[in-house]
């Protein structure tokens, strides 16, 4: 009897001690988990800084090396009170902008979740605006407003108590071109900036022609370039945003070209690609498309349209990622939706994201190669299986990459060499005098 008494009063204690563990284990996973959503993926070290994605990315190339500083943000009450408007600026961080704003961290949750598609709050930069509107008497949170430039703004708005969807408003404003040139006085990197180019311009221009001139060893002083550069404006203000549609360098003797033409793509004088073709697909061999790209895709439970940017490609845990083209890793984040993801920006006006990753194997400001390994396929974030989701944007826009006109040529096609000459002699023409027009020379370029 008294055996009997030992081994249940043992298994008891037993089942006490095997709770307590069970609770432990869950505190331990709820507090992982949270320091997760507010850390970020580091280069290729493995190690996690304290710069999550909820940081606000700084405008320099080589922001990632420098230490982080939290600001306290200042969010404005306005009239009526239930509206709270925040300028972003260097430092600030998204938990503490929603607090500031009297949101709480579950509704930040619900909002990062809508913006998954996007990823527009992975890359707030100072001068952004939130706007928060409250419901008056719940205080709870109706609508809140990204406001990027004057072109670009992204509505958030509550569909139930759990769910928010969003809308992207893209706006084409009035592209001017203007020509510049100017006399290489020490290096073509501040003769560039000097001659009013900004610092990504110069950065692009150099890698758009890395493959025929060294910038160091064959641009000497005395040598010139000549570029005619677009700016966007929206009802005369500027947005920010440009692009470089033509660009003559004249260094020892030879004349580098570049002119872009209506698939995105810059040639030479000859008609000859700069850049070097895309890849269709960032693995090898054959995996099968889970999720197909579907811009009108609907929910399978709440049934409202949830679009999906990208392809998925069931595949292992572990499985090789390769860039589909030259570029520059402008982002490697660790997001609670989208996982660890890295974006890529590549010559002219496209752009990949490769998310659900396991492992990184670059680091944001590094150039890659096309073909060249730059993660391992994974399960994280949130996921129904291990898979790769595989973004393009074209111009700022995600775009089928099965389907997409991407550079597969190495020159342009003979059917379009009497349209991208005429081009060549309107941008040519443009860059002798120094002249502004209101509005860019499209012969077939798309805005």
């Amino acid at each position: 009897m008294n055996a009997t008494r030992s081994t249940t009063k043992n298994k008891r204690k037993k089942q006490q001690r095997n709770r307590a563990i069970a609770i432990l284990i869950i505190i331990l996973i709820a507090a992982w988990a949270k320091w997760l959503f507010f850390s970020s993926v580091p280069s290729t070290t493995g190690t996690i800084k304290p710069a999550s994605v909820l940081e606000v990315e700084n405008r320099s190339e080589t922001a990632s090396d420098k230490a982080i500083t939290i600001s306290t943000p200042t969010c404005e009450n306005l009239l009526p009170d239930n509206i709270y408007r925040c300028t972003i600026k260097d430092g600030d961080n998204l938990s503490a902008i929603f607090a500031n704003a009297t949101v709480d961290q579950t509704t930040l949750f619900q909002i990062l979740d809508a913006d998954e598609s996007l990823l527009a709050l992975d890359i707030l930069r100072p001068g952004n605006n939130l706007t928060f509107t409250l419901d008056k008497e719940t205080r709870q949170l109706e609508k809140m407003e990204l406001f990027i430039n004057p072109a670009h703004q992204v509505i958030y708005k509550r569909v139930d108590k759990n769910t928010f969807s969003y809308k992207e408003i893209i706006l084409p404003g009035e592209w001017k071109s203007k020509s510049i040139n100017s006399e290489i006085s020490g290096s073509f990197y501040m003769s560039a900036l000097n001659s009013g180019l900004t610092d990504q311009e110069t950065v692009n221009i150099t890698n758009l022609f890395q493959s025929k001139l060294n910038f160091s060893r064959d641009i000497r002083v005395g040598d010139h370039f000549q570029v005619v550069r677009s700016q966007q404006f929206v009802d005369g203000t500027p947005t920010g945003q440009s692009r470089i549609e033509a660009i003559r360098i004249f260094a020892r003797k030879h004349c580098y070209t570049g002119f872009l033409f209506e698939d995105g793509n810059y040639y030479d004088v000859h008609a000859e690609s700069l850049a070097r073709a895309f890849r269709r697909y960032p693995f090898n061999g054959r995996h099968r498309i889970s999720s197909p790209f579907n811009l009108r895709r609907k929910h399978p439970i709440t049934g409202r349209i949830s679009p999906h940017k990208g392809t998925d490609f069931a595949m292992p845990i572990g499985t090789p990622i390769y860039a589909t083209a030259d570029g520059v890793v402008k982002r490697v984040k660790n997001h609670p939706f989208a996982g660890k993801y890295i974006e890529i920006k590549h010559d002219g006006r496209y752009a990949t994201r490769y998310l659900h990753l396991s492992r990184i194997t670059v680091r944001r400001g590094q150039k890659v190669q096309r073909g060249e390994r730059i993660a391992m396929s994974g399960n994280t974030g949130r996921s129904t299986g291990p898979h790769l989701h595989y973004e393009l944007h074209i111009k700022g826009r995600a775009v089928n990459p099965l389907t997409a006109k991407i550079p597969m040529a190495a020159s342009v096609p003979k059917n379009k060499i009497t349209a991208f000459n005429k081009r060549v002699a309107n941008l040519i023409a443009m860059m002798e005098p120094k002249v502004e027009i209101s509005s860019a020379p499209n012969d077939g370029i798309k805005q």
